[in-house]
């Protein structure tokens, strides 16, 4: 059964992104996307949505805006975006293999959550799964200016750890977050939800 490969060398913290990392949350984001968009009728295809996962809510109303022509009001769709989020979140399940990496983390392992989500939409997930108590910090959209791919919102959640960027292990799903970790001179973890709930059904 295939699992998470972890890099060889021991690490001070760990730093996991939330959304299809330790959540297998998704599928659920993007049928909330579909919802706050359907109104303004503004298309999501799975190809944009998986290929812009990282990017803060904010970012994508503006990419979809221009992909269509549209004028959506960012504000209006994040809020009705989150919205339907929040009120899907008990069909989110937990990452096994993350979730066992999180809460079985090596003695006086640091742990944050590192996301491009709001903190309240973060701060949900974790609760509603009884993950919140085995992070120390969160860094959420709020907490940076320059997203993913960029590496501040990882040494953000370095520098509030007082952990070096090079002792750093990275859990992430998306592309983006891949390279933020490698721009912030971090090792990773490649997560692929879909790849590990097959490998478990597998006889």
């Amino acid at each position: 059964m295939p699992g998470l490969v972890f890099p060889s060398g021991s690490f001070a913290a760990y730093l996991f992104d939330c959304d299809g990392t330790i959540a297998d949350s998704m599928p659920i984001h993007h049928q909330a996307w579909l919802e706050a968009l359907a109104p303004h009728g503004c298309e999501f295809t799975d190809e944009d949505f998986y290929g812009w996962a990282g990017m803060t809510t904010e970012r994508i109303v503006e990419l979809l805006n221009r992909k269509y022509g549209l004028r959506m009001p960012v504000t209006e769709v994040f809020e009705a975006k989150e919205a339907a989020y929040h009120r899907l979140l008990p069909g989110v399940r937990g990452v096994p293999e993350v979730v066992t990496a999180l809460r079985d983390a090596p003695p006086r392992t640091k742990r944050a959550v590192v996301s491009g989500s709001p903190r309240a939409s973060v701060e949900k997930t974790l609760a509603f799964l009884g993950l919140r108590g085995y992070v120390d910090e969160i860094v959420a959209a709020e907490d940076y200016a320059r997203p993913k791919p960029a590496p501040e919102p990882f040494l953000t959640a370095a520098t509030r750890l007082g952990v070096e960027p090079s002792r750093c292990l990275v859990f992430e799903d998306a592309v983006l977050g891949i390279e933020s970790a490698r721009a912030a001179g971090m090792q990773w973890v490649l997560v692929d939800p879909r790849a590990l709930r097959a490998g478990r059904q597998d006889p």
